[in-house]
């Protein structure tokens, strides 16, 4: 005691224990960060599947988006842009595209991952490729994208604040600018749903985990998929495209019936003038 005693009113005592305290946060600090780090990355994916994803890819994509993913004058670059931009990219159709264009229309899902055997696997295979070159979002699992215990009246809400503007109120879809537009999501995947939102494709603004939680992306997938079977009990649902449709078919309506009324009147006009 009487060694440490004397040791500590050395001019130099203090600077060492700040370092020491320095010293001790930082490891604490690195162990927390690191295992926070192990638990949020996804399971490495097997080497064979990556060789083989990049098999595919160079057969459907390279023409375009180049041999190593690099992007060309005609496609960007798809380093750093994850598995979940390429599940929804292909598994929708959007890709392998047939040409540019402002909007790549969801078509069937093209020739080489069209297998009913295979052909998930095939798109899992590029997606894992492309995500070994640079990371990003990974493909959502199931549990991810579940709707048990979602909520409607939350995802209803932030469907109309985030995403009604372009989609619609009931993911009917409409017209953007410069020819590009918003996809109804009538035939979309809860999967897709949710890859849609983590990845942002053509004009859609990325909505990460720290704008959306996960929780509220599902109430989102909930409220576009239930909206899907609602009844429509005004009769026709003209599109379910909203007030605007419904104002035009009853102008129309009436237009037509004003022209009918007055052929009639005219009409009837006409034959009483000889009796007079």
């Amino acid at each position: 005691m009487r060694w440490i005693t004397a040791r500590r009113r050395h001019p130099a005592a203090g600077y060492a224990v700040v370092l020491l305290m320095l010293v001790a946060i930082g490891m604490g600090y690195a162990a927390i960060s690191g295992q926070g780090a192990a638990s949020a990355s996804a399971p490495a994916a097997d080497q064979r599947q990556i060789a083989k994803g990049q098999d595919l890819f160079a057969a459907n994509c390279s023409t375009c988006h180049g041999l190593e993913a690099q992007g060309t004058a005609v496609a960007p670059s798809l380093i750093g842009v994850g598995a979940a931009a390429v599940d929804f990219q292909v598994s929708t159709g959007r890709m392998p595209s047939a040409g540019p264009g402002a909007e790549n229309a969801r078509k069937d899902v093209a020739t080489a991952f069209a297998s009913k055997k295979y052909g998930e696997q095939y798109i899992h295979d590029v997606a894992a490729y492309v995500q070994s070159l640079g990371g990003g979002p990974t493909i959502p699992s199931a549990s991810q994208v579940s709707t048990a215990g979602a909520s409607l009246a939350v995802g209803q809400q932030l469907f109309i604040a985030n995403c009604a503007q372009c989609h619609n109120f009931v993911g009917a879809g409409g017209a953007l600018t410069y020819g590009k537009y918003a996809p109804a999501l009538t035939q979309a995947t809860p999967t897709q749903i949710y890859e849609a939102m983590l990845t942002g494709p053509e004009a859609m603004p990325v909505f990460s985990d720290t704008t959306l939680r996960p929780a509220n992306k599902r109430d989102i997938v909930a409220y576009v998929v239930e909206t899907r079977s609602e009844p429509n009990p005004g009769g026709f649902s003209l599109g379910r495209i909203g007030p605007v449709t419904e104002g035009l078919v009853a102008f129309l309506g009436l237009l037509f019936f004003m022209v009918l009324a007055a052929l009639w009147i005219t009409a009837k006009q006409g034959k009483t003038k000889p009796n007079e």
